[in-house]
């Protein structure tokens, strides 16, 4: 049976990163990159899929985890009958070849462990071919490669060829044993790599991320909230180039056995400004810098072919195909790998870009004159669409609309071009994107208001809400006394909050693209929500609703892409790049109450 998505913890490389449930089994890992196939896959399937499990042959009485202090190395301790094991799991910093570790040692009494091993290269689809090289057994396929070391584990591994390529051992701990296992990709076509000194590797790798961790400047309230959703960020983070994926995971379902399942691991330009706001106020300039120079390039090129998303190195084809062969997670189907969103129209990505290049000059992160001319580019494009319908920041598979998010992000890409162009000297057309300015802010508050309801609506001509419309205030639209802001504030507390006060995106009755309603409460805009009532003073509530999203996180501090509170547990990617973003932001701007300011809008 699948654990529930909150049973899972991240471990990573900062090129690639896998789930490990609370069972000991590490479910999902895709190697060498966020976006390469998985070597285990039975996140979407079951255990036939591939998976490496290591837990005790009976039934634990307690399982506890956590992480090491300011690390991403995970810990996870059976109390059994008989006695208490230790699993330490890590992925160690890139250096050529990505490697898993993983250290089993006895802490009192005796237990007798299990693992099982099962490779399945191709999103679980293709059974390798096993063979040993020594110490070690290696397991190929296609252009893939792994070899399990067993040279310093002190135990025997059984290979099941007739159970379709298992590896098995069993192995009993008393209270200071020790067993050390290193799985290492690398290219079929290419000897394994020289094994490592896996307690070596365990050691450097928590001294790598304690360092890191040292960095954080951020020492307002709820730190370590803050520091654990940072360290989700950097897990996220694809080194080579400073993209950050948006989830480690495809197809999570965003309600139990529908059909929304989505790629996530790729990176959007909407969560450029969130993103840069939240390393760069926590002290990660270098990270910040990355993710900048990241965007620059790929954006780079024809405004025409300007995508809402890239891949990890700034990959434009995303290509979008359905692997049947995978049930999906609790039978949700289709399983999918690759986002036809890619080839979608969305007006507010414009924005995002303008706004996170505007911040990060404010800031000082240098930026050539390439980076003022592509910006003017896009500009110029833009004034030609902006008034074209789209499909939305929540990316609808269904008819275009004029989205009244997508217009206030049309205004501030204009606006913040204005801004910089003034502030800095920048050569422009200022007086027209003025007049580009006035036109589109005029449109939205004419055309994407409703005065019967005092509040701003999802898209022109109708009466729904949409929680984007946060992004009112948070962006500089408007001020957040505005009786329209305060309106649309109020009404959405009133109309896409439930009992708990997590907001939704939008009511389910509202969906423009015909599919079955029931998702879960989208907790990055319940954090926008708390942001938003900070600005109108209303601290005591912020800080409520902020408490009861930061309650929401598992055992180690890792939050999803939406929340059922019905069933109480987790839907949509994990963990969620744009939910701990939102988390860092939100607890900066109610740390600091007084300053409080737009916290998008450059103001």
């Amino acid at each position: 049976m699948t654990a529930r998505i909150e049973d899972y913890a991240l471990i990573g490389d900062t090129q690639s990163a896998a789930l490990v449930g609370r069972d000991g089994s590490i479910d999902w890992l895709c190697l060498p990159r966020f976006d390469s196939d998985a070597c285990f896959a039975a996140l979407l399937g079951d255990e036939r899929h591939g998976r490496w499990k290591i837990a005790p042959r009976d039934a634990a009485h307690r399982v506890t985890r956590r992480y090491r202090p300011g690390t991403l190395v995970l810990e996870t301790l059976f109390e059994t009958e008989h006695g208490t094991a230790r699993l330490v799991d890590c992925m160690p910093p890139r250096q050529r070849d990505p490697d898993l570790l993983r250290v089993v040692e006895g802490v009192s009494g005796t237990v007798v462990l299990a693992m099982e091993l099962k490779i399945r290269f191709g999103y679980g689809a293709t059974l390798p071919w096993i063979r040993r090289q020594g110490a070690s057994l290696t397991a190929l396929a296609g252009p893939d490669a792994l070899s399990l070391y067993l040279g310093r584990a002190g135990i025997t591994v059984t290979f099941d060829d007739a159970d379709e390529a298992v590896l098995r051992a069993e192995f009993t701990l008393s209270a200071g044993d020790q067993v050390q296992l290193v799985l290492v990709w690398h290219p079929s076509t290419e000897p394994p790599p020289a094994e490592l000194d896996p307690l070596a590797e365990l050691s450097a790798t928590e001294a790598w991320w304690s360092e890191w961790s040292a960095q954080c400047t951020y020492r307002g309230e709820w730190r370590e909230h803050v520091l654990r959703s940072l360290l989700t960020l950097k897990a996220l983070t694809f080194l080579p180039s400073g993209g950050i994926v948006a989830a480690a995971t495809t197809s999570l379902p965003e309600r139990i056995g529908g059909v929304r399942n989505w790629d996530y691991r790729f990176c959007w330009l909407r969560d450029a400004t969130f993103t840069l706001l939240a390393l760069m106020e926590s002290g990660y300039y270098t990270e910040a810098e990355a993710w900048c120079a990241w965007l620059l390039r790929a954006v780079a090129g024809h405004p025409a072919q300007f995508q809402i998303m890239y891949g990890v190195l700034g990959e434009r084809r995303l290509t979008e195909i359905e692997l049947p062969w995978l049930p999906g997670y609790e039978g949700s189907s289709p399983v999918r790998i690759g986002n036809a969103a890619v080839d979608q129209f969305q007006l507010d990505v414009f924005g995002e870009v303008m706004n996170c290049i505007h911040h990060a000059r404010r800031s000082g992160i240098q930026l050539d004159s390439e980076a003022w001319a592509l910006q003017c580019a896009l500009l110029e494009h833009l004034e030609h669409r902006w008034q074209e319908p789209d499909e939305g920041i929540w990316e609808v598979r269904g008819p275009r609309r004029h989205f009244t998010h997508s217009k206030v992000m049309a205004w501030v890409a204009f606006d913040r071009a204005i801004r910089d162009a003034q502030s800095y000297g920048l050569p422009g057309p200022v007086e027209r994107w003025q007049e580009l300015r006035a036109q589109i802010h005029a449109e939205v508050c004419a055309q994407g208001y409703d005065p019967r309801a005092c509040t701003f609506t999802q898209f022109y001509g109708t009466d729904a809400l949409d929680a984007s419309l946060l992004m009112i205030p948070l962006v500089g639209f408007l001020p957040a006394n505005d009786p329209r802001v305060v309106g649309t504030v109020d009404a959405i507390q009133r109309g896409l909050t439930d009992d708990t006060g997590l907001t939704l995106r939008y009511l389910p009755a509202q969906e423009t693209d015909g599919l079955p309603p029931g998702e879960g409460a989208f907790l990055a805009c319940t954090a926008w929500l708390a942001d938003c009532l900070s600005l109108l003073g209303r601290q005591d509530e912020a800080r409520g609703l902020f408490e009861r999203l930061l309650s929401f996180q598992n055992d180690v501090g890792l939050l999803s892409e939406e929340y059922d509170v019905r069933h109480q547990r987790f839907l949509g990617n994990f963990p969620q790049a744009l939910t701990h973003t939102a988390l860092v932001n939100t607890a900066r701007i109610l740390s600091r109450p007084h300053s409080a300011v737009a916290i998008c809008g450059g103001r």
